[in-house]
């Protein structure tokens, strides 16, 4: 099974302000532990939302929104990863695929690579950025509803052109969060709920995608997640196997 670990963006990320060496290590020894357990796949972690927008579609019409926002209902169900040379070129992807989902709210932001964050030299010549378009939740995606077959064909032929021109990376959904924990980090210790949950009111600020044989097996490693980030919140979510869904 896989399983995503969230914690949620605080007034420093959200600032655009750099983590600290002592951060950058702790997160270092807490990734490199993962990998040597062969539980870790990927992680991820944001740019501010002043970086980027918000996008609400209702009735066939849009509104963009642009950063930086505040949270609001901030209970998502899944995400894409792009990229593409400006932020614009994002907005058209995202737009492209609310045309199959319907009506739904989307937040695209900067993904946070290694130089944004002073650890290496950004790489010559590159005019391309990564970015998260995170698909909140709904009533259908909370409940376990899956698309109909015709938008899911044309979802899978959205993702499939833009695969092979290179702009979608990579696409996950998240099981509704009956199936998910979360975790409260408190001067008071550690508080653990199980789901459904209530939606936050905090940005996701990143994640990591690991594998476990149930929720359960989680628990030390959202435990040494926290040590090492220092959030106040993390969720647990599983994901789906297959990546092409609501």
């Amino acid at each position: 099974m896989r399983f995503i670990i969230m914690h949620k963006a605080d007034a420093n990320s959200e600032n655009g302000a750099r983590p600290d060496a002592e951060l950058i290590a702790r997160v270092g020894r807490m990734i490199g532990a993962l990998s040597r357990a062969r539980a870790l796949e990927t992680g991820e972690g944001l740019g501010p939302s002043s970086k980027g927008v918000r996008l609400q579609f209702a009735g066939g019409t849009r509104e963009i929104i642009p950063g930086p926002f505040i949270g609001k209902d901030e209970l998502p169900g899944g995400f894409s990863i792009l990229r593409t040379r400006t932020l614009d070129e994002a907005i058209e992807w995202a737009t492209a695929e609310a045309a199959v989902l319907g009506d739904v709210e989307l937040d695209i932001r900067p993904v946070n690579e290694a130089w944004d964050i002073g650890i290496t030299p950004k790489p010559a010549g590159l005019d391309t950025c990564r970015y998260m378009v995170l698909r909140k939740a709904s009533a259908s995606t909370e409940a376990g509803v899956d698309l109909p077959a015709s938008r899911r064909e044309a979802l899978s032929r959205l993702i499939e052109e833009t695969t092979r021109a290179g702009v979608h990376l990579t696409r996950e959904t998240m099981r509704p969060s009956a199936r998910g924990r979360r975790y409260l980090n408190t001067s008071n210790g550690i508080s653990v709920f199980d789901g459904p949950f209530v939606e936050s009111k905090e940005l996701l600020g990143g994640y990591v995608i690991v594998k476990a044989a149930s929720i359960d097996e989680t628990d030390r490693m959202v435990r040494d997640y926290i040590a090492a980030v220092g959030p106040r919140e993390v969720d647990v979510l599983e994901l789906l196997a297959t990546q092409i869904s609501n």
